[in-house]
């Protein structure tokens, strides 16, 4: 399975920033304008950009529209894109922007049977399935939804079997939220046991890298891709240092 570099751009109130721990009230603003910096990662050599709508992501509703075909015109970069998507139109909709991968994350948890149905319709290369968790006091994986403010009774393992018993899933991408934008490494275990849990699937790994080393640890596990929010954004490396691996 190939490994991709997937710089992410996550953006609210038409600004690029990050959140910590998918906290809404502990926001950093890097004062940057997204479509300029996605064209500055395309200039670095990256194929593939993350984009995220935030403010849809805790209400609903694809806002970046016309962020997404700003970045189709000027670049040359495949993107995937999500944020509040809700129904069959919005990915029809996104497809048709330029979306390569449209990414679906709470709806995933909450209404099963109608993902399951979109992804035979579009097919699993045109949309990435989104699990953002954390360990329940057991140690089991536990999915959560609505940008992270509500925690779900439903396990990870138990959510993709669903997928891959109902539809042909391919695309996850799997955060760790006590990692996200905290920049204490990726949770090297999790993506460790994804890929011994479901070998068949492409997972993209994302949550608080910090060092160009564990982009190559990920990478050695058979992980599909990498996403790289703040530790971009924040020098910790630069977006070739990534790539050369």
């Amino acid at each position: 399975m190939s490994f991709t570099v997937i710089p992410a751009i996550d953006v609210r109130d038409g600004k690029v920033v990050r959140l910590k721990q998918g906290d809404y009230q502990q926001q950093t603003d890097y004062g940057l304008d997204p479509l300029v910096l996605a064209m500055s990662y395309a200039e670095q050599g990256a194929e593939v950009l993350h984009l995220v709508d935030l403010d849809a992501a805790r209400l609903g509703g694809f806002s970046l529209l016309e962020l997404v075909r700003a970045i189709k015109k000027n670049t040359a970069l495949h993107v995937q894109a999500g944020g509040g998507i809700r129904n069959e139109q919005q990915i029809k909709t996104l497809l048709d922007a330029g979306v390569d991968r449209v990414v679906i994350g709470t709806l995933a948890l909450q209404e099963k049977d109608k993902v399951a149905q979109w992804l035979k319709i579009f097919g699993s290369h045109a949309i990435t399935l989104a699990f953002d968790v954390k360990p329940n006091a057991q140690g089991q994986w536990m999915c959560a939804s609505h940008g992270w403010t509500e925690l779900s009774t439903l396990s990870l393992n138990d959510v993709i079997a669903y997928y891959q018993n109902a539809s042909a899933l391919k695309h996850v991408l799997c955060t760790d939220i006590q990692r996200d934008g905290l920049l204490t490494g990726y949770n090297l275990d999790l993506y460790q046991q994804l890929r011994i849990d479901w070998p068949q699937l492409a997972i993209q790994a994302s949550g608080g890298v910090n060092t160009v080393a564990e982009i190559s640890a990920v990478k050695n596990m058979g992980v599909a891709g990498a996403i790289l929010g703040r530790a971009l954004l924040e020098n910790k490396f630069t977006l070739t240092q990534a790539l050369a691996c």
